[in-house]
């Protein structure tokens, strides 16, 4: 199997038609055709459906679709390592959760690239299934999780400061009348949530009842809960200084109570490979970590 291949593949994966894959690839149709025949062949299993509408993956497909992003990710990130001038720059990979502590990693950066201004930075974001999957692949190098690392595979830095969990509300709505809110006054709401912490950390602080609760939708972007609840049609539950809340936005931010905070982790792992630069950021951020606890 070829790197090109795979690359051919995916670009077919995408466009889910062979003459715009072609167009975009530089190639002819018959040609690529052949490329996607000949590594079928080789997997003997089909990755594409044939449809009078176009064409769809296979669940293979999917599969191969999926492992093969992660291949081209790892093997282009290795190529821009071993290329980076140690002296002027290079590349970082993080995989960020949602949250405004973030903020601390952006100063670190910003101060590095004074110094390498060569320095690149790629950033994924996503819940911690995603991105400690392609932090174990070599695709990141750092993962932000908002839950404590497996210490058997992992090396972390807690964040000096933890995320407040809240209710974002309409400012017309009865409850920003409220200065916190409490478990009974989510009973009977239509609530947004991410699913990972509905389950653990809203679960936690509902101490045996979540099942009280209604979960309209889960989500991985508060920005986009945000929005629902413009509409009415609903209330997110989040972090503080996610969401717009000010004298200008429709929308309130309200503490639960008890409070309800979670942590922030910046894990990598054990024996990790760091090209230079990234040595250097970790470096810069545990004395800038130390220096805020």
């Amino acid at each position: 199997m070829e790197f090109r291949t795979l690359k051919y593949f995916l670009t077919v994966a995408r466009e889910k038609n062979f003459t715009r894959a072609a167009e975009i690839l530089h190639v002819s149709q018959p040609s690529l055709s052949k490329q996607i025949k000949e590594l079928e062949s080789e997997l003997e299993k089909k990755l594409f459906i044939r449809q009078t509408s176009g064409i769809k993956l296979t669940a293979e497909g999917e599969f191969l679709k999926n492992r093969a992003t992660d291949i081209i990710a790892l093997t282009e990130k290795t190529v821009l390592e071993i290329k980076a001038d140690e002296i002027i720059g290079g590349e970082i990979f993080f995989g960020l959760a949602e949250s405004h502590l973030i903020s601390y990693l952006a100063k670190e950066i910003k101060n590095l690239k004074k110094i390498y201004p060569n320095l690149h930075y790629h950033i994924t974001s996503g819940d911690t299934e995603q991105i400690i999957g392609k932090l174990d692949n070599g695709i990141l190098d750092f993962v932000v999780l908002a839950e404590t690392p497996n210490i058997q595979k992992y090396n972390f830095l807690e964040f000096p400061k933890a995320d407040e969990w809240g209710l974002i509300i309409p400012k017309n709505d009865v409850l920003a009348q409220k200065n916190f809110i409490q478990f009974e006054d989510l009973i009977g709401l239509s609530l947004f949530c991410s699913g990972q912490a509905w389950k653990k950390e809203i679960a936690k602080w509902c101490d045996g009842r979540i099942d009280e609760l209604f979960l309209e939708c889960s989500l991985k972007l508060s920005y986009n809960g945000s929005i629902f609840v413009k509409e009415n049609l609903g209330y997110l539950l989040t972090f503080d200084k996610l969401i717009d809340v000010s004298s200008e936005s429709d929308l309130i931010f309200r503490p639960l109570f008890p409070k309800l905070e979670t942590k922030l982790y910046l894990t990598w792992k054990k024996f990790s490979n760091f090209s230079p630069i990234a040595e250097k950021f970790l470096e810069s951020i545990k004395q800038s970590f130390s220096m805020n606890t």
